[in-house]
């Protein structure tokens, strides 16, 4: 099971750097344990963190999230089709708060390096997270919801 203060960081770094790039202030709506699999809302993006902390931080959201974010990171132009443009834009706010996080974690003691996001487009799509429980952050953004799902292991 994922230490619930390593979620702190990814929570941060979701309060910092959203409305650094013209979002509103996001909200945390609730934290929960899940087992072992995420299901795709729609549109997934797939981080992994390596060195002292291993795992995954997956941002879960529907096609219509993904195209307001989208939207909202090309300063406003109008995303009416989920195309290379929007999907870039996607994994690029994806590599944002998880090298954020990763400079938290850094901050706590931590040598952390990130993946190279992954982005999955498919409702309903399976992806193993973990072989154990893992915790996942449900935020608000713009009257939008983006789920967290967070797996971090130690490195000993």
């Amino acid at each position: 099971m994922v230490d619930a203060k390593l979620v702190n960081p990814i929570i941060d770094a979701f309060m910092e750097v959203m409305p650094q790039m013209g979002f509103p202030m996001p909200q945390r709506q609730r934290i929960y344990l899940q087992d072992r699999n995420v299901i795709s809302n729609g549109v997934t993006i797939k981080v992994g963190l390596t060195k002292q902390l291993r795992g995954n931080v997956i941002y879960n959201m529907t096609e219509d999230t993904a195209k307001y974010i989208a939207s909202t990171m090309l300063l406003g132009v109008p995303v009416t089709k989920f195309n290379d443009m929007a999907q870039s834009a996607i994994r690029e706010i994806a590599n944002m708060l998880t090298a954020r996080a990763a400079t938290n974690f850094t901050q706590m003691g931590f040598e952390v390096d990130i993946t190279t996001p992954e982005l999955i487009i498919e409702e309903d799509y399976t992806i193993k997270i973990s072989d154990a429980q893992y915790l996942t952050v449900e935020m608000a953004l713009g009257g939008n919801r983006i789920d967290v799902a967070l797996f971090v292991d130690r490195e000993y």
